[in-house]
């Protein structure tokens, strides 16, 4: 036996040799300790599901039957089995009947309609429209008669409802050309 090896513990013994039998030469010392704790808490939880199981079936002690009924609810539970081998065929089936789209002969990728992509316009801007002297004076003499004084977004806000700009959607970070 190899040094400190004769210093560890029987299960830890059982573990390195597993390793061993499945050609894992180079771990570190804590893989070890790492298995051990995963397969102790296995063990505890096997052995109080198989408690509980021997309870209620009213026995005073635990069984192999019990222990059988706790490791296969484990297994039931942890683990998920494949869907049967027809049912994959019946979905690939009804997949397949969906004709794949035309493909583009353009250069490049071929990309999603914009309407389905992230980077479609999600921004839009007023241009307003630019008003006429004739009309500055109206809002300034409407302004002086009034005695409730607005703030300034009241104000950009009647104009737009007096005049309605032009909107302009774009994407947020596109690219600008120089």
């Amino acid at each position: 036996m190899a040094d400190g090896e004769e210093d560890l513990p029987r299960d830890a013994k059982i573990v390195k040799t597993l390793l061993k039998s499945m050609g894992v030469e180079n771990y570190e010392p804590r893989v070890i300790h790492q298995f051990l704790e995963l397969w102790y808490r296995y063990v505890v939880d096997v052995l109080t599901d198989a408690q509980v199981y021997s309870e209620h079936a009213g026995k005073s002690t635990i069984d192999s039957d019990d222990v059988k009924l706790a490791i296969q609810s484990k297994v039931n539970f942890s683990f998920s089995q494949p869907p049967p081998r027809e049912v994959l065929l019946e979905l690939a089936r009804n997949r397949n009947k969906i004709p794949l789209p035309k493909s583009i002969n353009t250069p490049g990728m071929a990309l999603p309609p914009e309407s389905d992509t992230l980077i479609s316009p999600n921004y839009q801007l007023v241009i307003s429209k630019k008003r006429t002297s004739e009309a500055v004076e109206e809002t300034e003499e409407d302004e002086e008669g009034s005695d409730s004084k607005m703030n300034p977004s009241q104000e950009q806000r009647n104009d737009l409802t007096q005049n309605p700009g032009q909107r302009v959607s774009f994407p947020l970070g596109s690219k600008r050309s120089r």
